[in-house]
């Protein structure tokens, strides 16, 4: 085999030499008799450090396949010939269709390996990405204009970036400044050189003109994306121009697919929810709260006025919120108001405007016994010392009986998805270790298939019983028990302040938390402080690809309608960096279950062993375990090829067609022609 692919080589080399080798989507075609098979797999060369990691985890999220060969292993595999490119029943292949380096030369220059590298880029036409690099000519730009901090600094891409491969970009570019104190960013701005086309660049600090941070540099028959900026892969800056660079990568023709995502669910809709306390700093009916059970205070609830304004809000902004309500709440609460409700007269009335999501009758907690005799609580338990759980006809009375009504008042619902409250009946550390044991089978009666899940306890889908997955979704900062911007920083202050600011002290011994330098403003606090804080956060969620929904409450749209200020920025945001051919996606529940679900079972077929896709010329082979879902991004004009005939591959996103797809009946593979 290792001949066969010298002898490749060779004849590349000399039909490269005589013009007669060409490129297609980046690989050489010569004449049919040696047209090169193209593995869709990623070479990456990892040194440890975060750019590469961060490119390695966009490949991952993803779906890409890649191979990492780890320059700190001392038993790693050594760059050869034979180790990039083989034969196959006779065919040439490239083993890798991308090469992913922590910089332009990491062997070292005229070293075997980086030569061996080097050689297999030139011969099969393969891209390499230099993850982070300083300016020099020897990757085709002048010595740098300026180095130093990138903090706060605006880049744009420039018309050649935008024509190309980060067109599915609109607007400026501004790298992180959270801290005046730190140093985020650091980078290389320099003019380009001839063969050098920049993709992203920025105006020269302290200079004139404008110097290249990432772009193309063509020579020696090989390509590069230099990047001149160091990064990790939080970074807004990263995960804006992260697509570009894979895209870059592989030319556009690759498994996986991303795409940008952003839901809100609204819980505890009909429900009234209780106040923070700002002289006990707790909430009353919080049995920890000296101030009781709340008798007195005025418990915080949206209003006729406030449904008028989440209808209107959705249709000004085109996006759907989820309604994750409590029915038995809501009558509850009306009854003990003179039997009527304008509040739930309104949603009704608007129902079809919103998405619905059960979430359960009376909010009722689903786990074990909860004993409050003591804190914190602890689960009850039976004569054995076994623990005491809520039985089965119990949850499955709260899961149905809210279902029924929600039915009865016409709400367009799916039976499939439900969110209990506080994500009771799954599992709670550390009092509740594991599920409820009736919870499984409640769900399953109930043809419940997808369950939320609070994903700071648990981020991963798993699976609740045989046929129920959770679907985890990221808490907001914009707390429950608060229905004004005053409340809100009351809160957040004894949350985040040290006990000599007068706070409560938690975020000294908590190392996953940070104190303020100072309290917030009561009056301010919010909007200045917490708002752009929590719509960065839910905006990194949206841009890194992740489907994972966010929730919040109904409170939140209550009274200061604390929530809107936090959607109007990420959603401002968002639209003042993409095209309009890069949408969110605001999907339901269930499809966001399904998405989580196809993903986790793509990566256990790469990991298996079990896919092969390969590109020849034009046409692109891919075949998986039978039943696997493949995910598929492929140039626009791509066709998908059918039993007889063909038809157009995917849907359009970002400049490329994507899809979840899988072969045609009586099919073994996907074929793909690609235009």
């Amino acid at each position: 085999m290792a001949q066969n692919a010298l002898r490749w080589r060779a004849a590349a080399a000399a039909l490269a030499a005589t013009g007669l080798l060409s490129t297609v989507l980046g690989t050489p075609v010569a004449s049919a008799a040696v047209t090169p098979r193209i593995d869709l797999r990623v070479l990456v060369v990892d040194n440890g450090d975060s750019p590469v990691q961060a490119i390695t985890a966009q490949l991952r999220n993803t779906g890409i396949p890649y191979t990492t060969v780890d320059l700190n292993d001392a038993n790693r595999s050594t760059i050869t010939d034979t180790f990039l490119a083989d034969t196959v029943n006779g065919t040439p292949r490239a083993r890798y269709q991308g090469v992913v380096l922590p910089n332009e030369a990491p062997f070292g220059a005229g070293s075997a390996e980086q030569t061996a590298l080097e050689t297999y880029e030139r011969t099969y036409g393969i891209p390499q990405v230099d993850a982070y690099t300083w300016a020099h000519p020897e990757v085709g730009l002048d010595y740098s204009a300026y180095s130093g901090t990138l903090d706060g600094r605006t880049a744009d891409v420039t018309t050649a970036g935008r024509a190309g491969w980060f067109g599915y970009l609109d607007g400026a570019v501004t790298f992180e400044d959270n801290s005046p104190s730190t140093q985020e960013s650091y980078g290389f701005v320099a003019t380009p050189r001839t063969g050098f086309t920049s993709y992203v660049d920025v105006p020269v600090p302290g200079g004139t003109g404008r110097g290249s941070l990432i772009g193309e540099y063509a020579h020696d028959g090989r390509r590069e994306l230099v990047v001149t900026f160091a990064y990790n892969q939080y970074q807004q800056q990263f995960r804006v121009l992260a697509r570009g660079i894979v895209e870059w990568l592989t030319q556009g023709m690759h498994l996986g697919q991303a795409r940008n995502y952003f839901a809100v669910h609204v819980d505890d809709v009909f429900a009234p929810d209780s106040r923070w306390d700002t002289e006990h700093n707790c909430t009353p009916g919080d049995f920890t709260c000296p101030g009781g059970d709340g008798a007195g205070t005025v418990p915080i609830r949206m209003t006729a006025a406030d449904a008028q304004y989440a209808a209107q809000w959705q249709q000004e902004h085109g996006f759907k919120l989820d309604m994750v309500y409590n029915a038995g709440s809501g009558e509850e609460w009306k009854t003990e108001n003179g039997g009527t409700d304008p509040l739930a007269t309104q949603l009704l009335a608007d129902k079809a405007k919103y998405r619905w999501i059960n979430h359960t009758y009376t909010h009722k907690f689903l786990g074990c016994i909860q004993d409050t005799t003591s804190v914190p609580w602890s689960c009850a338990k039976n004569a054995d010392g076994t623990t005491q759980y809520l039985s089965r006809s119990e949850i499955s009375a709260e899961i149905s009986n809210n279902y029924n009504w929600g039915v009865a008042k016409g709400l367009p619902l799916n039976r499939a998805e439900l969110v209990t409250g506080e994500h009771s009946g799954l599992k709670t550390l550390p009092q509740q270790p594991d599920d409820n044991p009736n919870l499984a089978g409640a769900l399953s009666a109930n043809g419940i298939k997808w369950t939320g899940s609070d994903s700071s306890r648990e981020p991963e889908q798993r699976a609740v019983g045989s046929s129920t997955l959770t679907v985890p979704r990221y808490p907001m900062n914009v707390y429950y028990n608060t229905g004004t911007d005053a409340e809100m920083a009351d809160e957040y202050n004894w949350i985040y302040t040290s006990a000599a600011d007068g706070g409560s002290g938690l975020c000294e011994n908590n190392p996953s938390s940070t104190c303020l330098p100072a309290p917030l403003d009561q009056a301010t606090g919010y909007q200045s402080y917490i708002v752009p804080q929590e719509a960065r956060t839910a905006l990194g969620h949206a841009i890194s690809g992740d489907p994972r929904p966010h929730y919040a409450h109904q409170s939140n749209l209550a009274e200061d309608r604390t929530l809107y200020p936090v959607l109007n920025k990420v959603l401002a945001d968002y639209q003042a960096l993409f095209a309009d051919n890069t949408p969110l996606e605001n999907l339901a529940q269930a499809a966001i279950g399904t998405e989580l679900q196809r993903r986790a079972a793509w990566q256990a077929a790469l990991a298996s062993g079990k896919v092969t896709a390969y590109r020849v010329g034009n046409t692109v082979t891919i075949t998986a375990p039978s039943g696997t879902q493949i995910p598929v991004t492929a140039p626009e004009g791509t066709k998908k090829q059918l039993l007889l005939g063909a038809s157009t591959f995917g849907t359009q996103y970002a400049g490329r067609r994507s899809a979840w797809t899988t072969p045609e009946p009586l099919q073994s593979a996907v074929t793909l022609k690609l235009p």
